[in-house]
Formats: structure tokens, C-alpha cells, sequence
């Protein structure tokens, strides 16, 4: 067993900020990368959403574990030459800053490159680092919006909304630790770096799949939101139904499964009714087919309901809240989740990564950075500077 984690030996120099960004550069730090977060000498935004008296809120706490924090003023001339003494040491530096942000403070990809040509410069964006949308603004709300993922979410006598969770950032996320993933396996094997971009708008267009099928099916039509239902109302039963204590979500996609729930309600007296029989039936008859599961599961717990329902592998899920969640045994038993004694939070549940290295130890949690918490052992220790050269950048206001 070779319990060296994956990444052990890369270091990531991490401007990335809210969520996006830094969920990327969080499961590299996970995988054993030394990932170096540099925030300007206040912090990065996200920290002024922390609650008073705190240094960071929670997200800052969840996705920014296992890094080393340093401060960098890249609007100082003396930041921008740390900057470029870093880059010769470093393996990747990611950022999602607006595009053309850091071609500005001239730390971009063209001038980085040629201070080290093994560099990989990952770059997360809302719509990419071309074409006429470059330099709209772009937060998961907004690409929700314009990605069309939003015109589908809600109900058909209600307006459009987002999702409750800012999906796109961890979606955009993944997709950027993925780039810098690939970027750096080709780097290995020649020795090149190269530009990586990821635009969130471009990663979450698979996930209108679904409904481009519809909209094909229909004749081009444009299907229109259904709730919790299936595209253009075109599977019976999906739908979330509401439970004695709650609510629990059901997705029948075979005929198979829709036998099986029957059996599961004891309702096997319905099994060759013309009305549900197969699902363009159940879809014609869409009222009388939600009326026969939700009479059920009105009358049962969410216990009870994914009792029966597991009993016959039929897809369900109880519909749990956040409470439930951070304390799901399933979670913490495969050590997702772990409660943290967090200096601003007290003990608190942090996320592990979602990426599993078999044979290899997980790398253990250490807390989020406090602003610019590793800058003596960054600079001093890494960079090399002399406690003299750090106090004077700190006077001059680089760091």
C-alpha cells in the first residue's frame, strides 16, 4: 500500500474566491497538493459575508480546509514580483477572477508563461475568455438565468427560480479541477504547461439534456416549467408526494418499477387497468395516477414509505432538510462528513472531499486559513525571504 496521496509534490497558487474557484482548488489540497490561497491584504470577498465577530463564514470554513493562506497585493508592484518568484516554484496557479483581471495587474497567462513554461494556468469564468458574453457579469444566480436552467425550474403558474444550493459554482468547480486535473497529466508527460478555461455556463449545459429532448419531442416547443414533475409531465409517476411527516420523492422509468410500487401500496388490484397499465396510459391519465400514489403516501411516514419501497426497488427518497443532513450517519460512517472544532465556529460539520483514492490514507482536515495566516512560513520558509525582507513588504502594504 502506498499511502503518498495523489497530488503529494504539486503546489497550487489559489486566487480563486466564493465558491467555484476554491471548491476546486479544496479537493486538490484534499488529494495532498500544497495549495497556497492568496487573498488580498483583507481577505477575499467572501469573507464579508462572515457573521460579526468572525473571520470567515461558513463557506470559507467548507471549501477552503487544508490550504495555506498567505496576503498579496497585486496592485503593489512588490506583490506582483512575489507573485512572479512564486510562479517559478509552483506547479498551477488558479483563478476565476473577471476575465482580463489579471492580464491587467500583468500577472496573466501570457506574461506567467514565460516566467515558467511548465506552468498550468487554470482560469474559471461565467462564459469563457472569448466570444460576446465574455465580460458579463457571471454568480451562480446569473448563470442559472442565462444558462436556461432557470426557465425550467418552478412551477407552470409561477415564475422562474433558482435551485436552493448555488449548483452551478460546485458544477463549475468540479469542471475546473478537472482542467487543471488534465492540464497537469499532459504537463507530466512533456513537460509543457498550457491555458485551461472553464466557463460555468458551458458546464452546466449537459444538464439540459432532459429537456432538449423534450423540446425536440414536442416539436421544438419549448417545454415550460413542472415542478418537481418530469418534462412536459411525460413520466407518471415523478413527483415528489407528500408523506404523513414530511415528503418523499418517487421516479418510476421502467414498467417494471411502477408493478413493483403497486405491490408496495398493496394496490396489485390495479395491475391491468387500462388507465395505468403503461406509462403514455398513466401520462393520459396523469390526475388519476398522481392521486392513487399521493392517497398512499399521505397516509404513511417517509419511514414507512422508503420502507415498502426499498422492499421492492422501487426509486424513493424522504425528503430531508438540512438538520438531517449534517447529521446523516450514512455521511459521517464513510467520513463525507466530519465535525471540526473550527476557531470560528466551535465544532462544527466540514465536508471531506467526494474523491476516493483506494490504498491511500485520506489526508486529514486541517482548518481554513485565517487571512494571510502562512505569510512568514510561506515566504520565509518557501520563498526564502528573511524576516527583515517580510516585515518591510508588510510596511510597504505588498503582503
Amino acid at each position: 500500500m502506498d499511502d503518498t496521496p495523489p497530488l503529494d509534490g504539486f503546489t497550487i497558487l489559489d486566487f480563486t474566491q466564493f465558491y467555484q474557484g476554491p471548491y476546486a482548488t479544496f479537493m486538490a489540497a484534499k488529494a495532498g497538493a500544497d495549495v497556497i490561497k492568496i487573498e488580498p491584504p483583507k481577505g477575499e470577498s467572501l469573507r464579508g459575508m462572515a457573521p460579526p465577530g468572525m473571520t470567515g463564514s461558513y463557506p470559507v470554513a467548507a471549501l477552503n480546509a487544508n490550504k495555506r493562506g498567505i496576503t498579496m497585493d497585486l496592485k503593489h508592484p512588490e506583490g506582483v514580483a512575489l507573485l512572479k518568484r512564486m510562479v517559478l516554484k509552483a506547479d498551477a496557479v488558479v483563478e476565476n477572477y473577471a476575465p482580463g483581471v489579471m492580464d491587467r495587474l500583468g500577472v496573466g497567462w501570457s506574461v506567467l508563461r514565460e516566467i515558467n513554461p511548465k506552468l498550468v494556468y487554470v482560469s474559471g469564468t461565467g462564459f469563457g475568455l472569448s466570444g460576446p458574453d465574455r465580460d458579463n457579469l457571471a454568480m451562480d444566480f446569473t448563470i442559472q438565468a442565462a444558462s436556461g436552467v432557470m426557465s425550467l425550474t418552478g412551477y407552470p403558474d409561477g415564475p422562474p427560480l433558482r435551485t436552493g444550493a448555488p449548483y452551478v459554482d460546485i458544477l463549475g468547480g468540479a469542471h475546473l479541477y478537472a482542467g487543471l486535473m488534465t492540464a497537469l497529466l499532459q504537463r507530466e508527460r512533456t513537460g509543457k504547461g498550457r491555458l485551461v478555461e472553464i466557463a460555468m455556463v458551458e458546464a452546466v449545459f449537459p444538464a439540459l439534456a432532459t429537456a432538449i429532448d423534450q423540446y425536440h419531442r414536442a416539436g421544438k416547443n419549448v417545454p415550460g416549467r413542472t415542478g418537481n414533475a418530469f418534462a412536459n409531465f411525460n413520466r407518471a409517476p415523478y413527483n415528489v408526494y407528500e408523506a404523513s411527516d414530511g415528503h418523499v420523492a418517487i421516479i418510476l422509468v421502467t414498467e417494471t418499477q411502477w408493478q413493483n410500487l403497486l405491490r408496495a401500496m398493496e394496490r396489485e388490484d390495479l395491475k391491468d387497468d387500462p388507465r395505468f397499465i403503461k406509462n403514455d396510459a398513466r401520462v393520459a391519465h396523469y390526475a388519476e395516477t398522481e392521486g392513487v400514489v399521493s392517497t398512499w403516501t399521505k397516509a404513511h411516514t417517509r419511514a414507512e414509505i422508503f420502507a415498502a419501497t426499498s422492499r421492492f426497488k422501487v426509486p424513493c427518497a424522504p425528503v430531508r432538510d438540512l438538520q438531517e443532513m449534517l447529521d446523516d450517519p450514512h455521511m459521517h460512517g464513510r467520513g463525507t462528513l466530519e465535525v471540526v472544532d473550527h476557531y470560528d465556529y466551535g465544532p462544527v460539520v466540514l465536508p471531506n472531499s467526494p474523491l476516493r483514492f483506494h490504498e491511500t490514507e485520506k489526508v486529514p482536515t486541517r482548518l481554513s486559513p485565517m487571512v494571510g495566516e502562512h505569510n512568514d512560513e510561506i515566504y520565509g520558509g518557501w520563498l526564502g525571504l528573511s524576516a527583515a525582507e517580510i516585515a518591510r513588504l508588510r510596511e510597504t502594504g505588498a503582503i
